[in-house]
């Protein structure tokens, strides 16, 4: 019984078509056939003693370095078939990363995933089990771990605009993707994009999945003496993101009709970074400002600009109850406990020819230190710290964008 088809013989497709009833280990790729057509062709003429054209002699050299060539070619896949990002030297990346630590015995140590540097800044990664007494994480950006790591940490700001590539990429079912945000929602864009796209979140906000606010209170072992840098000036405010229309600008334009207010930034007095701490303490008053009003979005400008310096803050941002889930309510003075800021004006006037009602906001000193936030590589310590200690469970934030905003 023939196997070919009337239709097409000799061709690929009968071979095709009578090789769906072999067994797979019988079966052969429709190259090999044409191949093998080709090159008996010229020792059939040989046996049947007839005479070989240069033509076909030529022919048949050229396929046989063809098929040589594929032979080879595919056999060294057949060999290196693993993905490239299996060969990966580790203890390179690990060093260079300055993240050296080895995992517990009998502890697999987990690999997270930095999609890409925050607002591109490099940093290097440190070692986590020195401060959360923890097993470490590998710590990696390079993106052959995207199949393989146990969490990815994407900051918002660098990945807004890939949403949609993001979505279609392949994940681990026990993967977890972990949404990175510091800014507000005023200058969070597309959140909505984010919906049902990650698994836990991390941002300044108390209710995140991983807290990292930009600053905290910490109890000291023992009450320290009442220590206040000596004033010489009223108020200050240091502002680099300068817009007219801004609440806090206008607010600014108001308050200044009633009280000197010494601005610094840029557009106003220069003031260098190591300079930030000598000056601003000189002042009575400071004003933490923050850019836009949110739930718990209380920054640097209150942590390091004020509370560091040793000034008293007057701030604007959330209400006055949201301050107070982090501070003492009588370490700061709010813009909203005032009818206007003429009246604010008038009170810090007083306030500051009183030595002892100004002391008054000095008292909690005695008991706690305020501490500026982490820097980018603890802050990814507190992600490591969380999936290290933190029963792994699925789940999904359906809704980001309603829950940020």
């Amino acid at each position: 019984m023939s196997f070919r088809s009337p239709r097409c013989p000799l061709s690929p497709c009968a071979r095709l078509h009578t090789q769906s009833h072999l067994p797979a280990g019988l079966r052969v790729y429709p190259s090999l056939i044409v191949l093998s057509v080709v090159f008996a062709d010229p020792f059939m003429e040989l046996a049947e003693g007839k005479k070989i054209s240069c033509k076909k002699v030529l022919l048949f050299f050229l396929f046989s370095l063809i098929f040589s060539t594929c032979f080879f070619v595919s056999f060294h896949q057949f060999r290196t078939s693993e993905p490239d990002y299996y060969s990966y030297d580790l203890s390179v990346e690990t060093a260079s990363a300055g993240n050296t630590s080895t995992p517990l015995q009998g502890e697999r140590r987990l690999t997270v995933l930095l999609w890409k540097w925050p607002f591109g800044q490099r940093f290097n990664f440190v070692n986590c089990s020195e401060r959360y007494g923890t097993s470490d994480c590998h710590f990696t950006v390079n993106r052959r771990w995207s199949q393989k790591a146990d969490a990815v940490i994407m900051h918002h700001r660098d990945v807004y605009r890939e949403t949609q590539w993001l979505a279609q990429l392949p994940r681990l079912p026990s993967q977890r993707w972990i949404w990175f945000n510091l800014e507000s929602p005023s200058h969070s864009p597309n959140l909505g994009a984010m919906d049902n796209l990650f698994n836990l979140t991390m941002s300044y906000r108390r209710d995140s999945d991983i807290f990292t606010p930009y600053g905290e209170l910490r109890l000291l072992s023992q009450p320290q003496p009442l220590s206040i840098p000596p004033k010489t000036k009223l108020v200050a405010w240091i502002v680099s993101n300068w817009k007219a229309d801004s609440h806090r600008v206008k607010y600014y334009e108001e308050l200044k009709k009633h009280i000197t207010v010494d601005v610094y930034g840029q557009y106003h007095w220069p003031l260098p970074r190591d300079k930030l701490l000598p000056t601003v303490s000189q002042y009575n008053f400071y004003l933490a400002f923050e850019n836009s009003q949110h739930e718990d979005y209380i920054t640097e400008k209150l942590w390091r600009n004020a509370l560091s310096c040793g000034t008293v803050p007057v701030v604007l941002g959330p209400p006055r109850e949201n301050y107070e889930r982090f501070l003492p309510p009588d370490s700061f003075i709010h813009v909203d406990d005032f009818a206007s800021a003429g009246d604010l004006a008038h009170y810090l006037q007083e306030l500051s020819r009183d030595t002892e009602r100004y002391q008054r906001y000095f008292q909690w000193r005695k008991w706690l230190k305020p501490v500026v936030g982490d820097g980018w590589a603890l802050r990814v310590c507190k992600a490591c710290h969380f999936l290290q200690t933190t029963e792994a469970r699925y789940q999904v934030v359906p809704s980001l964008s309603k829950w940020f905003v």
